[in-house]
């Protein structure tokens, strides 16, 4: 009994540990390819993946969808993976890693003030506070850059919070889609429609690559990037949460940060002031507070507790 529930906190920590190493790496491919490239190759991988994922899981009859439900799927899929995966690795470019793992954490906050706004779910103390705190963080997390004027580093830890405020919207909206047809087929066929709008977006920046002068860790870390944190990353994660359960497994995702900005320091020599310190512990603690904070009442059909935020790069 005891290894049943050794196992899915292995996993879940392994996947933690993975995709807060994610965000610096990330970060380094960037600066090696550009935002643009790491997106056009990481679009290269992406149907492969989805297509070995949908076999393994279905073989060769893959799920049909109803006639109603495409144009859902389709138009979900280009806001909560392309147009949030644009705005990640923008504004990531214009950030740092350690912003980036730590202002995506604010996707569960997104996604209360988005039930709270469409009707759904009424917040209460505990989580207008964790709002609250969530925002009063962020201000102090970013106070160095606008009191320096370093208009260029927050208008990307902007374009992170926006790229958050998506998925939040993908998270509740998709929620039908997931429910009728599971995880698996959703983010299986949310993939191969997003391939091709993003290969046009990024092709351009492909086209003038010089493929044969990237240094060899670029080919590697990509592959990790793309397998590991997406795709073998969710599916243990989603593993970990069944054996485990959302409300025990859910709080480990707040290390990823901690794991983010470790690596960022260690690799990528990046010096984090007392400013960023405090607003990150505080946006932290703001989430955490607006997360698990029980809710006035339940939502209809939805989860009444916000979602963990999203390793978008």
């Amino acid at each position: 009994m005891k290894d049943r529930s050794t196992a899915p906190l292995i996993a879940a920590l392994a996947v933690v540990l993975t995709w807060g190493v994610n965000f610096p790496l990330s970060k380094a491919l960037f600066n090696q390819v550009g935002p643009a490239g790491f997106l056009g190759l990481r679009y290269l991988l992406m149907p492969f993946c989805a297509v070995a994922l949908l076999c393994w899981r279905f073989g060769l009859r893959w799920p049909r969808l109803d006639r109603g439900e495409v144009w859902p799927l389709v138009r979900l899929t280009l806001i909560g993976q392309g147009l949030h995966l644009l705005l990640s690795a923008y504004g990531m470019q214009g950030s740092t890693a350690f912003s980036a793992s730590v202002l995506l954490a604010c996707g569960p906050v997104f996604t209360l003030l988005i039930l709270r706004l469409s009707g759904v779910e009424r917040l209460s103390a505990g989580q207008v506070a964790g709002v609250a705190m969530a925002a009063t963080g962020a201000l102090v997390f970013t106070s160095d850059k606008l009191l320096a004027a370093d208009w260029q580093a927050g208008l990307g830890d902007l374009t992170l919070l926006a790229a958050a405020a998506l998925f939040s919207y993908y998270t509740v909206a998709s929620k039908p889609l997931i429910q009728h047809h599971g995880g698996v087929t959703v983010l299986g066929y949310g993939s191969l429609v997003c391939t091709l709008p993003m290969l046009l977006w990024c092709s351009p920046a492909l086209m003038s690559m010089d493929w044969t002068t990237q240094p060899a860790w670029v080919w590697p870390g990509l592959a990790w990037q793309v397998i590991g944190g997406g795709f073998i990353g969710w599916l243990a994660w989603g593993w970990a949460n069944e054996k485990r359960g959302v409300a025990r497994t859910a709080p480990l995702i707040y290390l990823m940060p901690l794991v983010a900005g470790l690596i960022a320091w260690l690799w990528g020599g990046e010096q984090f002031s007392a400013a960023k310190l405090l607003g990150a512990s505080v946006i932290l603690a703001g989430v955490a507070l607006a997360q698990f904070s029980p809710a006035l009442n339940g939502p209809r059909g939805l989860p009444s507790r916000p979602q963990p935020p999203e390793p978008s790069c």
